[in-house]
């Protein structure tokens, strides 16, 4: 059984408030409803708090698949800021996604490392942990198109 452990988060608050801006300004209202929140950045990575929520719970206070897609895709573009120092349009290319067990009536971490970026293409591998029992729930691996 993988547990996963976070980066640890950056001293410097400005890294964390362009992510903030970021989710803001370039999201639309239903990600933004989500309520992630940029709780860690390091060099090639961010990992983000998706707080658990009825609305995106099913029976049980299971969260649902479709929001931990939407989550992850979301931490990678916020890591791509990161790396960027900025926003640079993208597009999300590929998406493959494992879930590996439930994860109930707790929050969860999700943290997104670049795997590599290039001129014109991305990598990226996400881990979804919960937030309490820090087991992994839900693995993707994404490929970006960078726009000029």
């Amino acid at each position: 059984m993988m547990t996963l452990t976070p980066p640890p988060a950056s001293t410097d608050t400005t890294h964390l408030d362009l992510l903030n801006a970021a989710l803001t300004d370039l999201f639309a209202p239903w990600v933004q409803a989500m309520g992630l929140r940029p709780v860690a950045c390091a060099e090639g990575s961010v990992t983000l708090l998706l707080p658990q929520n009825d609305q995106l719970s099913r029976t049980g206070a299971m969260l649902c698949g479709q929001a931990m897609m939407a989550a992850a895709d979301t931490a990678m573009v916020l890591a791509l800021v990161h790396h960027f120092g900025g926003f640079r349009p993208c597009t999300t290319v590929q998406m493959a996604t494992t879930f590996i067990r439930p994860l109930s009536a707790q929050d969860a971490l999700v943290t997104a490392s670049l795997v590599r970026v290039g001129k014109t293409m991305a990598f990226g591998e996400i881990d979804i942990q919960g937030a309490n029992d820090g087991k992994c729930v839900c693995r993707a691996s994404t490929t970006y198109a960078l726009l000029p």
